[in-house]
């Protein structure tokens, strides 16, 4: 069992490989969840009730479309047994969900007085296409990972090392933007997600080793995982995964982290502006400091997990030191300070990222113990649309902060000031201090009970 749990099968390049697909993800998380609703609030003018309202139907339609996609692709098609169950839908999402982010920067050129509900129409359509093919890439992507990478140590390793140059993608994501795009130039938006669209492209063409499946898991999954199994109802296979309490621990930890990164995120160009008074430039250098911090910190929380052989506990420590280091963020008004701050908090985003993936896939592994059935897609999808849902506490924090602030670009106010660190620090840290508290409660995979179920997948050969 011992030498099971530490078996490494893939190659460090390989892993890498698959870390290229996460750097799409993640450069898409920062781009578009730093720039959309500050570009049709602040530069377009939409009125932020309408920029709020748009974003709860993107939610909505989200919620639609994640959970049904993992479900449908869970299943076989005629290009399974040549190319893999995911490896397709990785590229037939991936390739127009990049392209698609070009039309959210592309409205009609209209003032708001003249066409405020077109402004918003083309808000909603745009967002909900763009996440449709995101839905369709990340439910696949992310369902790659359990199945292929099987030990304890495998994880851990394959995660640190793709989290890495994911983490490069989430600072490229706020630092290029920013050479292209200029405060109060709505067109100068486009020339960015032209530019984000050939670095995505690139990113995804490196991707393809680490995504293609193992030919032996493809045909594990053929000819004995599915021999006799009956599928399911969608509805009766959601209701399952719901009642999953491990998995469901991890997915609401995971949902307020992700609000608390689209807070956060979302909040760097209002706090550059507004509260350090400085350029669109100087974003980049923030971006910085935190992919640094993100850089250092991961070997230490991979060799953390390596060292106790207990992934929950490091994801528990992770979260309750993010949960801390993000409150410091709330005081700070000077950009140097700024700087060493959010290199600290760089930190404790890094630990949280290496121990996403193998605290999923350890759930994942009790599913199928449960089932019998490898369905990483609909829990994929789950995972997605909380992920996307997370949006929601941004847009309904920036709408009602700013509202009871009185914010206005034109005339920044001393709580105006105020409301902006609220919802850049001090809202994000009571999520992922709850996030911390429901995950040390009810995620009760412990070190024992991981092993178990490798050693029961091992027998069963799925």
């Amino acid at each position: 069992m011992e030498n099971a749990n530490q078996e490494i099968t893939h190659s460090k390049l390989n892993m890498a490989s698959f870390g290229c697909g996460k750097f799409v993800n993640e450069f898409f998380v920062m781009a578009f969840g730093s720039l959309v609703f500050f570009f049709y609030e602040r530069e377009l003018g939409l009125d932020p009730i309408l920029a709020m309202l748009g974003y709860i139907i993107f939610a909505v339609w989200n919620a639609v479309n994640d959970p049904l996609i993992g479900y449908l692709t869970d299943r076989p098609f005629k290009f399974t047994k040549k190319w893999g169950r995911r490896f397709p839908w990785v590229l037939i999402g991936g390739i127009p969900w990049i392209f698609s982010y070009i039309l959210i920067f592309s409205p009609p050129v209209i003032t708001p007085e003249e066409g405020m509900w077109t402004i918003f129409a083309w808000l909603v359509f745009t967002t909900c296409l763009y996440d449709t093919f995101a839905s369709i890439f990340n439910v696949s992507f992310y369902s790659i990972f359990p199945d292929k990478f099987r030990s304890a140590r495998e994880r851990r390793n394959a995660s640190t090392l793709s989290t890495i140059i994911a983490a490069l993608g989430t600072a490229l994501g706020s630092v290029i933007p920013p050479f292209f795009y200029n405060f109060g130039d709505p067109r100068s938006y486009i020339i960015q997600s032209f530019a984000v669209v050939v670095i995505c492209m690139i990113a995804l063409i490196l991707s393809i080793p680490g995504i293609r499946e193992d030919q032996v898991r493809i045909d594990c999954y053929l000819e004995s995982c599915e021999e006799g199994m009956e599928k399911q109802p969608f509805f009766k296979e959601f209701v399952r995964c719901l009642k999953h309490r491990n998995f469901m621990a991890y997915i609401i930890t995971f949902t307020l982290y992700q609000s608390l990164v689209s807070l956060m995120v979302g909040s760097i160009p209002y706090v550059t502006e507004f509260v350090l008074l400085k350029t669109e430039d100087d974003i980049i250098i923030i971006m910085i400091f935190l992919l640094l911090g993100m850089i250092v910190s991961m070997p230490i929380w991979s060799f953390i997990a390596h060292k106790t052989n207990n992934d929950a506990r490091t994801m528990l420590i992770a979260s309750i030191y993010l949960s801390i280091v993000t409150l410091i963020l709330f005081f700070i008004r000077d950009f140097t300070i700024m700087m060493i701050a959010i290199f600290i908090w760089g930190t404790g985003e890094g630990g949280f990222w290496v121990m996403m993936s193998p605290i999923f896939a350890n759930a994942i592994d009790e599913s199928v113990i449960e089932s019998g059935q490898r369905r990483e897609g609909i829990y994929n999808g789950i995972q997605t649309f909380v992920g996307r849902a997370a949006l929601i506490s941004q847009a309904v924090s920036f709408s009602v902060v700013h509202i009871l602030t009185g914010f206005d670009p034109n005339n920044i106010t001393p709580l105006a000031v105020f409301g902006i660190q609220v919802h850049f620090a001090l809202i994000p840290m009571i999520l992922m201090s709850i996030g911390a508290l429901v995950f040390g409660l009810y995620y009760k995979l412990t070190p024992d009970v991981v092993e178990r179920n490798r050693e029961r997948l091992i027998q069963l050969k799925i």
